[in-house]
């Protein structure tokens, strides 16, 4: 079975304004990397509009009809200092969340065993009713309960490995006992969670705080020692993955010390623990990733890996 690629040509129109680091520019870097020749087996499908009963079971109406009032005719609106809607921030918004439910659907239908959403805007910080952090809605989250309300799964877990904790994430998931969410992130930094001791309402939450300078060795040992057994004790059903590629050498907005190989390589560690537990289901979604080399190459390795996998 092939690995599933969606994406959408509307990402691309998502524009927060000149110099913001969640720029068009990224998504382009992406695709052009899934041109190559070595992903050509990828199959590809566009991203549908996430419906309002998959969002309205994680956000309320109140949050979902503010953003998608607030998309602006032309130029930029704000949320926040960090957070810019612009005339299609709406559609692609909307789609970024129903790329996740898409892909879960052709995971479960068995016409692939992995996928990649390549969408933006990401989606990690996006709280029940506040978007912060360049996310309006919480893409990985919407996945999680379209698994459950369209395909009986009950036990779903999101492995994040964005350089920024994903407290958006964290704080829809760590009440249920059927959830697990696993972080590994840059302590001290935006948005100030996502301490050690944050472990959720059963246990089933794991956060790793590294400290700025922290290299490949010292991920790849966090990740070990830390969350891979954790996430193999509690058996998903569906093992959903944050991938953002900001914790790379070159990001410029943090300081922590990953290649991209060591991208790939936590990759193929989650895929190994789906093989053993959840006959292979794995959903990758892009969340952030600010260099664009980096961006690039960090893809490479991830989707790689995914094929391979």
């Amino acid at each position: 079975m092939p690995t599933l690629l969606i994406t959408h040509p509307v990402f691309i129109e998502h524009d927060p304004g000149p110099h913001h680091p969640e720029c068009p520019e990224r998504l382009k870097v992406v695709l052009a990397a899934l041109e190559a020749e070595e992903f050509h087996f990828l199959a590809r499908e566009e991203a549908p509009h996430a419906t309002m009963e998959q969002l309205s079971r994680v956000h309320p109406m109140s949050h979902i009809e503010h953003i998608l009032s607030s998309v602006p005719h032309e130029g930029q609106a704000t949320i926040d200092g960090d957070t810019f809607l612009s005339p299609y921030t709406g559609e692609a918004a909307l789609r970024a969340a129903g790329a996740v439910c898409l892909a879960i659907d052709d995971v479960m239908a068995g016409k692939t065993r992995n996928a990649f959403c390549a969408v933006r805007p990401p989606g990690h910080h996006a709280e029940l009713h506040q978007a912060m952090g360049f996310c309006f809605f919480n893409n990985v989250v919407v996945g999680a309960y379209h698994a459950r309300a369209d395909h009986n799964l009950r036990r779903v877990a999101v492995v994040d490995w964005d350089v920024h904790h994903g407290n958006g994430t964290q704080h829809l998931m760590e009440d249920d006992p059927d959830f697990f969410y696993a972080s590994t992130h840059q302590s001290p930094l935006y948005p100030g969670t996502g301490w050690a001791d944050e472990t959720g309402v059963a246990g089933n939450v794991v956060n790793v705080p590294l400290p700025p300078g922290t290299d490949g060795a010292g991920f790849r040992a966090a990740f070990s020692s830390r969350i891979l057994p954790r996430l193999e004790e509690f058996k998903p059903e569906l093992i959903l993955i944050s991938a953002g590629f900001d914790a790379h050498v070159a990001d410029p907005i943090a300081n922590l010390k990953l290649e991209a190989e060591d991208f790939g390589w936590a990759t193929r560690e989650i895929l190994a623990v789906a093989g053993r537990v959840c006959d292979h289901r794995v959903v990758s979604v892009l969340e952030g990733g600010y260099d664009l080399a980096a961006l690039m190459v960090c893809t490479t390795h991830h989707v790689r890996a995914l094929l391979v996998g």
